[in-house]
């Protein structure tokens, strides 16, 4: 019994020590995969080490926030959407449980130190200033500006979360419904398109470098002539700003669509901007008002969000508006 008893014990012995050897081993394997790193060059004219699969991304664009959820990824931290509480209706639902970290224009550096992230995602418009602390806190990606290139900060954006495969599927997925909806439109393209915003103090007219510009021309939508003859006086293709309702006349369109930006410090302002231009006699002489073409849309989709998902969102627009009105 005693011997029996022995190499019972001598073959446990032994398990236990093959099952510690196989543990450590696949503890090992695990601690090196966290260590394995991609090259990423960025707006910083940097070339960055990044953790090639990072667990713990804090971003600081709006349209960056965008961008990671359609790849599949929740930041732990990310500015505060420019209009919603704290995050637009569209991605609400899915930012649960993410920290807020300031405003894309003041991230607060002390609450991104908290969350100890491994990549930082920013853009060099809004917080170049900022980018040395960033740098101490985690590598930090940044794109270059944020106009209507949202196209190409996705794709910088998927590649620094190692993603790059899946960020072109994405983007190509894009560019087909867009070819799609465009021979679906058919002649409604001949129809030329104005977009116009209203914020407190100000009114704007988007044109070719603008998010629903960039997206329009991809359709196959051109401006009103006017547009075209206004914005051939200004290198800026971006937008004309204006205060003087004398403007108004140039906003016409065959078709227009309208919004306003709303956020809860100047909510009121903005609003009570809007009913002054809209209740206008130039603006009610419009013909696209006229004729019961002129169409007010959501802010945050048509241009404020500015990224991916709201891209998607703005084609669902086009189609309801122009097909199925």
């Amino acid at each position: 019994m005693k011997k029996r008893t022995m190499l019972g014990f001598i073959a446990m012995l032994a398990i236990s020590l093959l099952a510690a050897c196989s543990g450590g081993k696949e503890d090992s394997s695990k601690g090196e995969d966290n260590k394995k790193v991609i090259t990423v060059k960025h707006a910083m004219g940097k070339e960055d080490q990044i953790p090639a699969n990072p667990k713990r991304v804090v971003v600081l664009t709006n349209e960056g926030t965008e961008a990671l959820l359609k790849l599949g990824i929740k930041p732990v931290g990310a500015v505060k959407s420019w209009t919603g509480d704290p995050w637009y209706n569209h991605i609400k639902n899915d930012m649960k449980g993410v920290k807020v970290v300031g405003l894309e224009g003041e991230p607060n550096i002390e609450a991104i130190a908290e969350l100890k992230p491994d990549l930082i995602i920013g853009n060099k418009m809004r917080q170049e200033k900022i980018y040395d602390k960033l740098e101490k806190i985690a590598p930090t990606v940044f794109s270059e500006t944020l106009r209507g290139e949202w196209k190409d900060n996705f794709s910088l954006y998927a590649k620094a979360v190692n993603k790059e495969e899946k960020g072109k599927e994405i983007l190509k997925d894009f560019d087909k419904k867009v070819s799609e909806l465009s021979d679906k439109l058919g002649e409604q393209k001949k129809k030329r398109v104005s977009v116009v915003r209203f914020m407190a103090g100000q009114s704007r007219i988007y044109y070719k470098d603008s998010f629903p510009g960039i997206i329009l021309q991809q359709l196959g939508f051109n401006f009103p002539e006017k547009q075209e003859k206004l914005f051939a006086k200004q290198d800026d293709k971006f937008a004309f700003m204006t205060e003087n309702k004398e403007s108004i006349p140039e906003m016409d369109g065959d078709v227009l669509f309208y919004f306003t930006y709303k956020p809860a410090e100047s909510k009121k302002d903005a609003e009570t901007w809007q009913n002054d231009w809209t209740s206008d006699p130039l603006w009610k002489k419009l013909n696209a008002v006229k004729t019961g073409n002129a169409h007010e849309v959501d802010d945050a989709i048509w241009t404020t969000a500015g990224g991916v998902k709201a891209a998607y969102l703005f084609l669902d627009d086009i189609e309801k508006y122009f097909l199925k009105s």
